[in-house]
């Protein structure tokens, strides 16, 4: 449980002094800070119908299967957790050395609002070891996995002249872009991209957050590069990602006065990511529950290589937004063995290094548009849409087999109200339906998930 018995501390001592400030001083500032340290958060609840889905976990990153999966069966009336975003905490500091550097650092974990516990997907797959589809709690794997820091955990230098330099475990450059360039912002409950880490971990969830790296970004006037390279983690594979990007107006194109901000501003983003021996984890069958040891989990293991373009165009009080990643699915150059231990201290107890008799190829987009209808409304719609191949022996395009061609697609809209400067109310709401070889296996095809909330931030 935190304490915030530190904070307290500051005030009424014989060390406090007029240029020390007290508690009340501290928190009439507009966020938590002393001493260059932050104290944030975000707290996210709302209630969901759905016409097909699965039972509330209480351990599960979502919380809830906000877009169609395999086990989704029933219709489910119930409160749920992190509809617009991710209930966290966390503390960021940024603590100047001198005029050009300062010392940075992230320490975040994430959390369910209604159950009170650490994200952790992998539990959730734990939980549904050989059970049913048709009685199974909403699972999948995740990056957030129990971890006492589930979300970043880093520690670095900023220099304002030659950018930023932070070492741990830290976010992947997809999954920082996906809050800009995703009209729905990264939400779970009405965009694919913020439910799925598929698209923000360039081909596997786990991906979307990565131990051991490094990571350089610096901006330049409209102009931005970042790379990131993880030096692997025992028996798991390295990675490294690179992204350049910048922003326009119409006079950066040469079109003169037309530049005025009155035209918008065009902003993009490419990137490239490559991550060796991936693990994209999964619950264990009925029959290898029987031999395998309690609490473990099966794997396919990967190499994922992954290229994105994201575009925004923003006209006030219009946003537009635009994206797609293609991404390449091989099997391992270098395979791992089943008995190894994964991110959250969790067993792989079985593996397959060899899901792609040929290579998988998945393509990710979307659009979307967010009007500001009033200072306080914002009216969101987003479409998404993954395509895959046939990848494994005769090509097939129905639901014979996951490995034949298929599509996911899901249209989304929702209305947020700012009701103050850190609490807002939002409803909305998502359709996602999967079709051939991505329906293969499901027990519904479809779903329809309204939702309303409230979200706190700090």
């Amino acid at each position: 449980m935190l304490s915030l018995a530190p904070i307290a501390a500051f005030a009424d001592t014989p060390a406090a002094t007029s240029n020390t400030p007290g508690l009340s001083a501290i928190l009439n500032h507009d966020d938590l800070t002393y001493g260059g340290v932050t104290l944030y958060g975000t707290i996210d609840v709302g209630f969901v119908h759905q016409t097909h889905g699965t039972p509330l976990s209480d351990s599960y990153t979502d919380g809830l299967g906000y877009v169609i999966s395999k086990n989704s069966n029933k219709s489910i009336n119930t409160i749920a957790p992190n509809g617009m975003s991710q209930s966290k905490i966390g503390l960021k500091g940024d603590i100047k050395i001198d005029d050009d550097l300062s010392a940075v650092f992230k320490l975040e974990t994430g959390f369910s609002p209604t159950s009170g516990m650490l994200s952790d997907g992998r539990k959730s797959l734990v939980a549904n070891n050989g059970v049913p589809l048709d009685a199974q709690t909403s699972n999948a794997d995740s990056s957030r996995s129990g971890q006492v820091f589930n979300g970043v955990a880093y520690a670095g230098i900023n220099s304002k002249e030659w950018g930023t330099l932070t070492l741990g475990r830290q976010n992947s450059l997809l999954t920082d872009a996906v809050g800009k360039y995703d009209p729905q912002g990264a939400s779970y409950a009405f965009s694919v991209i913020g439910y799925s880490g598929v698209m923000v971990g360039g081909g596997n969830t786990r991906d979307a957050r990565l131990d051991s790296a490094v990571r350089y970004s610096h901006q330049w006037r409209a102009g931005r590069l970042a790379m990131l390279y993880h030096f692997g983690n025992g028996n798991n594979g390295k990675a490294y990602q690179l992204n350049l990007g910048r922003d326009f107006t119409l006079a950066d194109l040469g079109l003169g006065d037309l530049g005025s901000s009155n035209y918008g501003k065009l902003s993009f983003d490419a990137f490239y990511s490559n991550n060796r021996s991936t693990v994209n984890a999964a619950s264990l069958s009925a029959a290898q529950v029987l031999t395998k040891p309690t609490g473990s989990l099966a794997a396919t293991i990967s190499d994922n290589t992954a290229y994105a373009l994201m575009l925004k165009y923003t006209l006030n009080p219009v946003n537009l937004y635009a994206g797609y990643e293609h991404i390449r699915y091989a099997n391992p150059s270098s395979p791992l063995a089943a008995g190894f231990s994964d991110i959250g201290g969790y067993l792989i107890s079985v593996v397959n290094n060899t899901a792609f008799t040929n290579e998988k190829i998945l393509g990710i987009s979307w659009v979307g548009a967010k009007v500001a209808i009033t200072p306080k409304l914002d009216l969101t719609g987003a479409y998404y849409h993954y395509n895959q191949n046939s990848y494994k022996g005769n090509s097939c395009g129905d639901s014979s087999a996951g490995s034949c061609s298929g599509s996911l697609n899901a249209t989304s809209l929702s209305l947020n109200y700012k009701i103050s400067k850190r609490l807002d109310a939002y409803g909305g709401a998502m359709y996602s339906k999967v079709n051939d070889g991505l329906s293969s296996g499901y027990l519904h095809t479809s779903s329809v998930d309204p939702m309303v909330g409230m979200r706190y931030n700090f």
